[in-house]
């Protein structure tokens, strides 16, 4: 019996550094273990780093996503047997015209309509806001209008998390499609070296608590880690803390024009191959990973630490799904309360059996609820009727 055929369109792809990038290489390769014939269509580039092998045929065709570019891959599309299905990863700014390509959207409605092509979104960012200057206020009515397009071409719609999708839902105008949340898992794969992880106890003397931190510090995450940092600082001196990711050695320079004192217990990795990341992250023993729109589950960085049973000290916000103060798995509080994130920390810091705890809890619920097996089942269920079929 023939392979499932899946054709994967994406705005990145390894080598090209990115989340979705990440995401959508562990979705192909899932899918092309499991027995599918995966395809997929990004863009060219130019990023150093290991190019993708395997079983997942990738079309680096999609250009600058021009109508021209479109005419080329449509045409390759069409050398495959009918009804294509289309998984595409779906970011608004992520697809050229400065977020604005409302032609991309038009194509896959009509290879919907006219094809009777059968396309899934994975929606990782919905759409700007109405605020700031005018011409994002122009940007986030085209982006509603793409939305609209793509919601009536689409056969199923997933989301990385529920704010996404209450913020879909009223653009439905009245077509049934079937929304589904399908969380993203950890890129980082948790690596076994415990050699290598006891010699980075370097970062802490011995008998001293290791804090960590992953992220990017974009301006966002910043704005509340900082503060937090800042209380750290002060309140805790000699507190060992290790930064990891791109970024943080700039973001440590920063925090040492502001707390000399800390320079010998404040460290930074900046960007690290993903075995090297996993044993940094497992040398921690408790991560803080506050978010101004508080942990939900379409952190990256948040599953990571799931996936490594760390403890692990985050915020809340309106749009933190329940599953994280049911599953207590992670302690929570307000996002953008610096003084109440601290004291928490003292807290934790403090009570090793909450902290095995939290750690038995951590790599319970990323099993049962965020590893990539979830992520790919969910995505190998039939498709619904393709849109030219549908009532």
């Amino acid at each position: 019996m023939p392979a499932r055929e899946r054709h994967i369109i994406t705005p990145e792809y390894p080598p090209q550094p990115g989340g979705v990038s990440d995401y959508t290489a562990q979705v192909a390769e899932g899918l092309a273990q499991a027995g599918e014939e995966v395809h997929v269509w990004c863009p060219p580039t130019t990023a150093e780093g290991a190019v993708p092998i395997g079983p997942v045929k990738i079309h680096r065709d999609l250009g600058h996503v021009s109508r021209q570019d479109l005419r080329v891959i449509g045409e390759q599309l069409d050398r495959y047997p009918a009804p294509r299905r289309i998984l595409l990863q779906y970011v608004p700014h992520g697809y050229g015209r400065r977020s604005m390509n409302v032609p991309f959207c038009t194509w896959l409605w009509r290879r919907a309509k006219s094809d009777g092509d059968i396309l899934e979104i994975m929606v990782h960012e919905a759409f700007l806001n109405f605020e700031g200057s005018w011409r994002q206020y122009g940007a986030a009515l085209v982006h509603r209008l793409m939305t609209i397009i793509l919601l009536r071409a689409a056969t199923r719609v997933w989301f990385s998390n529920g704010e996404s999708e209450r913020r879909w839902k009223s653009y439905t105008l009245g077509r049934k499609v079937p929304f589904q949340l399908l969380p993203v898992p950890s890129n980082i794969r948790p690596a076994r070296d415990e050699t290598a992880i006891q010699a980075l106890g370097r970062y802490a003397p011995e008998g001293v608590l290791l804090l960590g931190h992953f992220g990017t510090y974009g301006l966002p995450v910043v704005s509340v880690l900082e503060p937090i940092l800042s209380k750290i600082a002060r309140e805790m001196p000699g507190q060992p803390l290790l930064l990891m990711g791109t970024g943080s050695q700039e973001f440590r320079k920063h925090l040492i024009e502001r707390y000399p004192a800390w320079e010998k217990n404040l460290h930074a990795t900046g960007s690290l191959a993903p075995d090297e990341l996993s044993r940094h992250i497992a040398a921690c023993d408790l991560l803080i990973q506050p978010y101004p729109d508080g942990a939900t589950t379409r952190r990256t960085s948040l599953m990571v630490g799931l996936s490594h049973g760390k403890p692990i000290l985050t915020t809340r916000s309106h749009v933190t799904e329940p599953l994280w103060e049911q599953g207590a798995a992670v302690c929570l509080t307000p996002a953008g309360d610096a003084e109440a994130f601290v004291k928490l920390l003292g807290e934790l810091l403090g009570n090793s059996n909450e902290r095995a705890r939290m750690s038995l809890a951590a790599q319970k619920l990323y099993r049962e609820r965020f590893d990539i097996s979830h992520t790919v089942a969910a995505l190998r269920l039939p498709a619904t009727e393709p849109m030219a079929c549908a009532s």
